[in-house]
């Protein structure tokens, strides 16, 4: 396993990254600190939570906290070998003070955090998504508190676009206060929006760990045309968490799965290797639900996409239109 430095944090994290969304269900407790631990004795050293993680159970403004006890739970004895990212801003309730970016939404739920992972800090603090209702400086303002308590070390940001990391990175540097290192955006093969976002998080040190990265497993290869899906597969669990499974959808799949087999890899493994090639990806995020998901995982970062694939990939799949610059073409 090489380990890649995430932004300018100082942090070395495995190019894989142990996603935890669907701990609770349908990945039970004593299955998820299995496999929690089964990817650390794998090299994984990266582990993504959130206070609102609990599955599918999950609805708008319930309490979550269930993913964030188990990992805390699979890394008793070995907090020191994980580096532990969870997030703050969704709704933990019904109350006006229940979700969003305030001093007062963060300084308590780092709290509960803290709790519920055992632990007595945070290496990575990520705010979950943008608060339109809360000012910038205000949101920062209260990071720099926890960061100096000690309870946390990094701050990162996750649903934000460029124009919006540079607003919070010019506020840190006029006010002296922690700057992001890191940017979690959905983004794969399929999905591309922030592809352009890319350049800015390398030319300002921010290391992109996106989710997505197999498309609620799109990108596995479980899905034919013409045949239902799997029993245990994401449309067959929870059809509203997945893309319509149309004929577009498969024409490009079906492209894609044809140079994968070219190199004589799995689709899932190809697709996450073309996700290590984009600028400024640091560890794609990857849900599991067996042990031999983590494998495959691990083996993609071995895999090399060879140059004439890439330009093949890009007419497959493009990347959104960017504006010509009438300066240097």
């Amino acid at each position: 396993m090489q380990y890649r430095n995430l932004g300018s944090s100082g942090l070395l994290v495995s190019p894989v990254c142990l996603g935890t969304m669907t701990f609770g269900t349908p990945v039970a407790e004593s299955d998820a600190i299995r496999l929690t631990q089964a990817a650390m004795d794998l090299g994984i050293n990266f582990i993504d939570t959130a206070n609102v993680y609990e599955g599918y159970a999950r609805y708008l403004g319930s309490s979550g906290g269930v993913a964030e006890e188990i990992v805390g739970k699979a890394l008793v004895g070995r907090r020191d070998k994980a580096i532990v990212a969870t997030k703050v801003c969704a709704p933990v309730g019904p109350g006006p003070q229940d979700r969003g970016l305030s001093a007062t939404h963060i300084l308590r739920e780092v709290d509960r955090s803290l709790r519920r992972l055992q632990t007595d800090y945070i290496d990575l603090y990520i705010i979950h998504w943008p608060d339109r209702e809360v000012p910038p400086e205000t949101t920062l303002a209260a990071i720099d508190q926890v960061v100096r308590a000690g309870k946390v070390r990094s701050f990162g940001i996750s649903n934000h676009s460029a124009w919006q990391m540079c607003e919070f990175l010019w506020l840190a540097d006029r006010n002296g206060w922690p700057k992001a290192v890191s940017s979690q955006i959905p983004f794969s093969l399929l999905r591309r929006e922030f592809q352009h976002d890319l350049d800015f998080c390398r030319k300002y040190g921010i290391g992109v760990t996106p989710y997505q990265a197999l498309q609620s497993g799109l990108l596995t290869g479980k899905y034919r045309r013409g045949q239902p899906p799997p029993s245990d597969s994401r449309a067959a669990e929870k059809p509203d968490w997945i893309w319509k499974l149309d004929d577009s959808l498969f024409d490009k799949l079906e492209r894609a799965e044809s140079l994968a087999k070219e190199l004589g890899v799995p689709m899932s493994q190809y697709a996450l290797a073309w996700t290590l090639t984009q600028p400024a990806i640091t560890s794609p995020i990857v849900g599991v639900k067996r042990l031999d998901q983590i494998q495959d995982a691990v083996a993609a970062t071995a895999v090399s996409i060879p140059t004439e694939h890439l330009k093949q990939l890009d007419a497959i799949c493009p990347a959104p239109w960017k504006q010509h610059d009438p300066i240097r073409g």
